[in-house]
């Protein structure tokens, strides 16, 4: 057998294979290549694949002067491995131009693609176990991070935080965990794959909430919309589909347990509003506004605006710090909302008393 092949069996696959007499016997390379596969979790192909691509590499740096693909791109040279036995040959159409002792030079240039390409096929095989978790919460512990991102170690594989999808006032020491929201598999055009995890996608919310309240879980309780703004507030729009189930009562739960588990898991740092949804854009809306009182509401649903006035002395509350709560319910409302500030201190006072009276009408005798 070649110097090239001795030292691909030997040198690359790292560790030496007794012969097994069976029915059939097997040869050295069939086994020890099986071996690499089964304990890598890789296709035996992907295997071989590899090896062709190294020894065609190392052919090439070893023989420039040879072409082995015409201007088109067609392939010129080809690599033939045996499954069987690892026989190696370089065929140029039907002539075999192998090089006689081709060198452990080049053996060693096809072990070290060989060994990338190994690495690159282990980790697009624990990649694509995660493509059924797109779209749900993972726990991971944070590893390392740059100017720009967060690296995460998810167990089998690594996930990446990019700036974007940080919370702004987390700190993302090494060896901390958080629950992420597994975005998506993102694919380059070279191939290479990076798990991108969230804590700043609203998504993340909705998947805690169904993690916390058994409702959610069994469709009793509906999420409408999230909206938010990370690490400050957020707003959640939720729905019964069953009578008699509160739905906000029910996400919040038994002395608050429940959004206070969600709002721990955002290091307790963003408030959230659990607003009932309702098909009546200016219930909806009011509501979307707590806990500012609201006087009054006018929508105008072609331009998708909303004129809402409240009391000077409420105002801020409508408003929230730097604009949050107004601009978080025209968000979650699909509106342009324009609070407008009534300095009439007695506005809000005769709308209690003129509900009041409403109530009193319709009470049975």
């Amino acid at each position: 057998m070649s110097i090239l092949r001795t030292t691909l069996r030997v040198a690359f696959l790292g560790f030496s294979v007794r012969m097994s007499f069976m029915v059939i016997v097997k040869s050295e390379f069939v086994l020890a290549l099986n071996q690499v596969a089964s304990e890598r979790g890789i296709r035996v192909d992907e295997v071989i694949e590899s090896m062709q691509a190294a020894i065609l590499a190392a052919f090439r740096k070893e023989h420039p002067e040879v072409e082995v693909e015409d201007d088109d791109g067609n392939e010129l040279v080809v690599v033939n491995v045996d499954k069987g036995t690892g026989e190696t040959s370089i065929m140029s159409g039907k002539k075999d131009i192998t090089p006689p002792g081709f060198g452990r030079i080049a053996a060693q240039t096809a072990r070290q693609v060989i060994v990338q390409k190994i690495r690159e096929a282990e980790k697009k095989t624990v990649i694509s176990q995660y493509l059924d978790q797109v779209g749900t919460v993972i726990r991971g512990r944070i590893i390392r991070r740059d100017m720009n991102n967060v690296y995460v170690d998810m167990g089998k594989a690594e996930g990446i935080v990019p700036r974007d999808e940080q919370i702004k006032n987390e700190n993302y020491d090494v060896n901390e965990r958080y629950l992420f929201y597994l975005k998506e598999i993102a694919t380059s055009p070279s191939g290479y794959s990076r798990i991108i995890l969230s804590r700043s996608d609203p998504q993340l919310i909705a998947e805690l909430f169904k993690r916390e309240v058994p409702e959610i879980s069994n469709d009793t309780v509906t999420i409408k919309k999230v909206v938010r703004t990370p690490g400050e507030r957020a707003k959640i729009a939720v729905h019964s589909t069953q009578s008699g189930v509160d739905p906000v009562g029910a996400c919040v739960g038994q002395k608050g347990m429940r959004v206070q588990t969600v709002t721990d898991e955002l290091d307790g740092n963003e408030k959230i509003d659990i607003i009932q949804w309702n098909e009546d854009l200016k219930i909806f809306l009011t509501s979307a506004l707590s806990p500012a009182e609201i006087i009054s509401v006018d929508i105008d649903l072609e331009k998708k605006t909303a004129n809402v006035t409240v009391d000077e002395s409420q105002a801020p509350l409508a408003i929230g710090k730097g604009g949050v709560n107004v601009n978080l319910a025209a968000a979650l409302t699909d509106l342009e909302v324009n609070i407008i500030q009534d300095k009439s201190e007695t506005k809000i006072a005769e709308k209690k008393v003129n509900n009041k009276e409403k109530k009193e009408e319709v009470k049975p005798e």
